[in-house]
């Protein structure tokens, strides 16, 4: 059977500098990682890419001496991997000061560190990852990031051309019923008049064009509409900017059957023209009495 493993990715580095925020980072991208992998699980799990093919395109594997003895083989299964393997390597690192006083926060040993201090364990580890870090593709010193900037030097690094950087749910919702409490923008369409009031429109919903062109027709309405996507562009590129992958813009009437329904469907089909950002609709309260 032909190999047709996707992108492989290995994330190692010192104890202390990111892997975690890298972690995350990756996820975010769409990766399927897995942490605290001894390397000779490597094979098993890029053999499984290989048979889910299109399900599993993009792996990544934090992958560091957390595994003790176990991370000794890291260099032989690299080299192994790459033969086959569309594999790149990933190396964080830090200055030992500033490794010193991420440990010190955080009030933990260093995973080598024994019986001696927090420098004793970070230079042992140093000397365990040399052949690590000489055949890496790329290394990343944290020492003066914080774990949003790492995140988005990330991003940066590994973001696919053309791939949407931040995805934002226009959701309608009902007053009555509450606000959504995930919500990071609110907009009230309860300035617009209610269709539930005209007895041809109220069994209908904001989805159907009768009620659509009725709400989106009524004064002020195409200049909200205007208004809102203008405010929300440099908004939504701000997200983008600042590592933030998802948002949640509700837009609400009193039942949330009309006029939010309409008002988000107009507002998601122009959101889709903002760079970097893909658009879904959620319906929260259609359907209730």
């Amino acid at each position: 059977m032909a190999d047709t493993a996707g992108e492989v990715l290995i994330v190692t580095g010192m104890s202390g500098a990111g892997r975690s925020t890298v972690a995350n980072a990756l996820e975010d991208l769409d990766w399927y990682v897995v942490d605290n992998l001894p390397p000779q699980m490597l094979r098993p799990l890029l053999d499984l890419s290989s048979r889910l093919g299109d399900q599993l395109p993009r792996v990544a594997a934090v992958v560091d001496v957390r595994g003790r003895d176990l991370f000794s083989e890291l260099p032989a299964a690299t080299r192994a991997l790459r033969e086959r393997n569309n594999l790149r390597v990933i190396f964080l690192d830090a200055s030992d000061e500033v490794l010193v006083r991420r440990f010190e926060a955080v009030r933990r040993p260093h995973p080598l560190q024994g019986d001696g201090t927090l420098l004793d364990g970070i230079r042992r580890e140093r000397d365990v990852l040399a052949p690590v870090k000489e055949n890496a593709d790329i290394i990343i010193d944290t020492s003066v990031y914080n774990i949003h900037q790492l995140a988005t030097h990330v991003n940066d690094l590994l973001h696919e051309e053309g791939a949407p950087r931040h995805r934002v749910t226009v959701m309608s919702f009902g007053f009555k019923y509450g606000v959504p409490p995930d919500a990071d923008l609110v907009a009230d369409m309860r300035f617009l008049p209610n269709p539930y009031w005209n007895d041809e429109l109220r069994h209908l919903t904001g989805q159907d064009a009768a009620v659509s062109e009725e709400v989106l027709g009524q004064e002020g309405a195409q200049e909200f509409l205007d208004a809102y996507v203008a405010a929300l562009a440099p908004v939504l590129s701000g997200y983008q900017r600042e590592n933030k992958s998802h948002s949640t813009v509700a837009v609400g009437c009193t039942g949330g059957k009309h006029r939010s329904v309409a008002m988000a469907l107009a507002l998601a089909d122009r959101l889709k023209d903002v760079p970097g950002v893909a658009v879904r609709v959620r319906h929260r309260d259609l359907g209730r009495e």
